[in-house]
């Protein structure tokens, strides 16, 4: 028996200390990780410095006050120096990821793109602007973390296709920006490189997953960035950061070597694709980034990107708009202010003479829980809970893997238990219970190819719809404002607005039209959603104290039509801004 005792005591003894080594590598890595980011900042500290004594002379407000076109074109004549804009962004950037924390990682390899883009006779569309990445957009001989400790040890080998081009026309990859741990989530704050804030109230979120890249760019830290989207990780943060984002069709630019969890977007097959796209102060940056980016050199590097040239006289066009709108698409009601944005673009697109037809996104609690959630928790989540073994898991994300943990036995009941109260009781209510626990789950080959054709069944009602009235474009809101942090993780359904456009692979981007007023904060006492349950009351306690924060609304068009959604968020930008 005594045997017996010291057996079980060594055995639970070697357990503990097994995994207390264990906790110890993780944490030896991550503080190697932060310790080579801090040296990336020293480093590009003093080449900042150094520049400084060498060109004393250098306007740096006048240069960061530029627009992106306007800078484009002092560039291209010769009037101002790649260097002098390189260095004045790094150098903000510097200061902006101090207040914020926004940066994962400085490119230091920016000071060998600069010397080559000046050594050619053929000057690229975006000639000498220094451009943010996201962190897991693929650079040569750089991380793509993901937030994760299993993605410390290996070093991208070759530049991601997006990144190619963009060095092609000349611009200039200096830095790579903080992201949620997974990216799944869209606060942005990961166990290694910690939380990034927003730039407008250190209190509140930047959004995610592309979070790093808001923050920055909202901060002045850079002019123009490439962030991604599966559920909103583009539009949230330009909500969030007072930007304009757009989301592409997901295959109109190359996602080739664009990494998730040490896996290439490119070979994970999924009915609700991953789009890369820009993020800037601007529709017009925007329209130029996609117009150098869809160039004959995507084309020839990825073929399965569509060979179909940005369409200038489309984004041109002056020409009456049938938009439909709608401020709430019934299944998360979005705080007051949000649809207060859609009724006064709603207006003024109206006054400058535009036809508005109301719209209403159908079966939206369908497409919440069987088609969006069944596609990324298909396996009850046991893919994306594999990426946290020997990993530490984010505080922001335990609501969300706690979930995921529910055994599947227990998940089955709970969906058996939950599907005839729906009929019975408040179906909101349950709706979101039964998301929260994750229910649905693919239990055969035959139910996920079932799944995909859902999907296309789904896609095709939505567009029967909009022909049958006759749409050029819809108008609708997307949420916000920005959250207080941690509360994105407790709320993972709020992001019905954009997810929708993520599961029809429709373009979609999001442009900043208000600010977050008084009245607005009054009337969030009010709010109840849809029945004053905990998920109303906790987004309530998320976005109360935003007074001063900005609002946007989404603009969205057809698949493909790019062109015109951007010329469509031109038009919400001009009227709001003359508003």
């Amino acid at each position: 028996l005594s045997a017996a005792v010291t057996l079980i005591c060594g055995s639970a003894a070697a357990v503990v200390v097994w995994k207390w080594l264990r906790k110890r590598q993780i944490q030896k890595k991550m503080e190697e990780a932060r310790r080579t980011r801090d040296e990336g900042v020293k480093k590009m500290a003093k080449a900042v410095q150094q520049f400084r004594e060498q060109v004393p002379s250098v306007q740096t407000d006048s240069i960061l006050s530029l627009p992106l076109l306007e800078l484009t074109e002092r560039l291209q004549e010769g009037s101002l120096s790649p260097r002098n804009v390189l260095y004045t962004y790094l150098e903000k950037a510097l200061d902006v990821t101090q207040q914020t924390n926004c940066l994962r990682h400085f490119i230091p390899e920016c000071e060998e793109q600069l010397q080559k883009i000046q050594r050619q006779s053929e000057k690229g569309l975006l000639y000498g602007i220094p451009v943010s990445i996201k962190d897991h957009i693929g650079h040569k001989g750089h991380l793509s973390t993901c937030g994760l400790v299993q993605c410390l040890d290996t070093l991208v080998q070759e530049d991601s296709v997006l990144v190619k081009v963009l060095k092609k026309q000349g611009a200039i990859p200096f830095a790579m920006t903080n992201v949620p741990q997974s990216l799944f989530n869209y606060d942005c704050s990961n166990p290694i490189f910690g939380q990034t804030l927003n730039p407008f109230n250190h209190q509140k979120s930047p959004g995610g997953s592309s979070g790093g890249e808001g923050a920055l760019i909202a901060a002045g830290g850079s002019i123009l960035g490439i962030g991604s989207d599966i559920g909103g990780s583009i539009r949230l943060p330009s909500s969030f950061c007072g930007l304009c984002g757009l989301k592409p069709t997901a295959e109109r630019l190359s996602v080739w070597c664009t990494h998730l969890f040490n896996v290439d977007f490119c070979s994970c097959a999924t009915p609700v694709p991953c789009a890369l796209g820009p993020m800037a102060r601007d529709v017009d940056s925007l329209a130029l980034c996609m117009k150098a980016l869809l160039c004959e050199e995507m084309f020839r590097l990825d073929p399965t990107v569509p060979p179909i040239p940005f369409n200038e006289e489309v984004y041109s066009s002056s020409a009456s708009l049938c938009v439909g709108y709608y401020d709430t698409d019934g299944y998360f009601p979005l705080p007051p202010c949000m649809q207060r944005a859609v009724q006064e673009a709603k207006r003024a697109l109206e006054a400058a003479g535009h036809q508005l037809v109301p719209f209403s996104p159908p079966r939206i609690h369908y497409v919440m829980t069987e088609l969006f959630l069944k596609t990324f928790f298909a396996d009850g989540g046991r893919a994306w809970l594999d990426v946290f073994t020997g990993d530490i898991v984010d505080p922001n994300l335990k609501p969300q893997v706690k979930c995921c943990k529910i055994p599947r036995l227990g998940k089955k009941l709970l969906a058996l238990i939950l599907k005839p109260l729906v009929r019975l009781f408040n179906q909101f209510l349950l709706l979101k219970l039964k998301n929260v626990v994750m229910t649905s789950l693919c239990r055969s080959v035959k139910e996920m190819w079932n799944h995909h054709h859902q999907i296309q069944v789904y896609r095709t009602e939505f567009i029967t719809r909009w022909r049958e009235l006759q749409l050029d474009v819809v108008l609708c809101p997307v949420l916000g404002p920005a959250f207080t942090t941690g509360y994105p993780g407790k709320l993972l359904t709020a992001i019905s607005s954009t997810m929708l456009y993520n599961v029809l692979n429709f373009p979609a981007g999001v442009v900043p039209v208000t600010w977050v007023t008084e009245a607005d904060e009054e009337e969030l006492k009010l709010y109840r959603g849809c029945c004053d349950d905990p998920w109303d009351r906790t987004l309530k306690q998320a976005v109360a104290g935003g007074v001063g924060l900005p609002v946007a609304v989404q603009c969205v068009a057809l698949p493909w039509q790019e062109e015109l959604c951007l010329r469509f968020m031109k038009e919400v930008e001009t009227l709001s801004r003359e508003k």
